[in-house]
């Protein structure tokens, strides 16, 4: 076939969480007798720091297969050249191909099971009908002090700035992470950290992924999450419009090589992106919400908190077009 053999362990290298990852991995080396050895990286700098290396190591890549737990990661690494495309494309099902807003143009990263943006709040301080609903109500003064997140320099929070650049512009968005700033907005070190600060009633209100607020939720912590809603007409809104809920999906694409990508990476990354693989992190405890539709529906279904009523949509494309610009927004505003 031309297709040449791997020997040993596969390396995948992943900033999905160590619980994810192993739990999925022990599930392929069960199925297929081939050994994996992940590779990952620190929550205050997850990603960011696999990609640098990833780069680094484009002449003489180490890892196999990149399983990113969001975007943006292999948006950068298909532009620098370290992604091969999967040829033949994976499919959704057998007669479903996979959506275009789910998949690099020349098939070299595909989108599966997606994390939600939220606004997190403290149902022990907050009544339900206070908690604010749209990402512009935290720069209101109620919340002065009392409203976080994690810095924007670095991972799900970078990619959620590059993404409202999109949507929305850069003039309203770097206003409304002014009014943050002016807000008393605290920084932490990742999403995970968000949460408990509002368990610790450091704050009260803050921006995270759902994956840490079920997280908090599962420690008997007491916070509530709100899917951002979508504004009748954008254009009107007063302040950062809004688009509805910014999704996070995981990533997976095969690493370049200079003897071609093997069977065995081929069968991993095809494994990553299965119907099996979107089933595991949804009933996992980060309940990524899947982007095959019949499955989504039964997972709202089993568990009403991952219905998302709103979702924004947007392309993952022009999101990384905007990170550079999102990047200097932060820089300029929180330094």
């Amino acid at each position: 076939s031309g297709v040449p053999e791997a020997s040993g362990e596969l390396v995948l290298y992943s900033s999905a969480d160590d619980e994810y990852l192993h739990l999925v991995i022990d599930r392929f080396t069960a199925k297929t007798g081939l050994k994996v050895k992940a590779v990952g990286d620190t929550e205050a700098t997850k990603t960011f720091g696999l990609v640098q290396r990833l780069i680094a190591e484009k002449d003489a890549p180490r890892a196999d297969v990149w399983w990113s737990s969001e975007p943006m990661s292999s948006v950068s690494l298909a532009e620098a050249g370290v992604l091969a495309p999967m040829d033949p494309a994976p499919k959704l099902d057998e007669a479903t191909a996979w959506p275009s807003d789910l998949r690099d143009a020349e098939g070299r990263w595909f989108a599966i099971a997606r994390r939600a943006r939220v606004i997190v709040y403290s149902t022990s301080r907050v009544k339900d009908a206070d908690a604010p609903t749209q990402l512009r109500d935290l720069a209101d003064p109620r919340w002065k002090g009392r409203v976080g997140m994690a810095r924007p320099q670095f991972g799900t929070t970078r990619t959620h700035l590059a993404a409202l650049v999109a949507l929305a512009g850069e003039a309203k968005v770097e206003a409304w992470l002014t009014a943050l700033r002016d807000n008393g907005a605290r920084l932490y070190d990742g999403n995970a950290s968000v949460v408990r600060a509002i368990a610790n009633a450091e704050i009260d209100v803050g921006l995270t992924d759902s994956d840490d607020v079920f997280a908090g939720q599962r420690n008997k912590w007491q916070v509530g999450l709100i899917y951002e809603g979508r504004d009748a007409d954008p254009e009107k809104a007063g302040g950062l419009p809004s688009f509805g809920t910014i999704m996070l999906p995981n990533t997976v694409g095969l690493i370049k090589k200079p003897g071609g990508v093997t069977k065995d990476a081929r069968a991993l990354a095809e494994f990553l992106l299965s119907a099996e693989v979107e089933t595991i992190l949804g009933d996992s405890d980060s309940r990524n919400v899947p982007v095959r539709p019949a499955l989504a529906k039964a997972q709202a279904e089993k568990d009403p908190r991952t219905r998302v009523p709103e979702p924004a949509s947007v392309d993952l494309a022009a999101v990384s077009k905007a990170a550079p610009a999102a990047a200097a927004i932060a820089d300029r505003v929180l330094k």
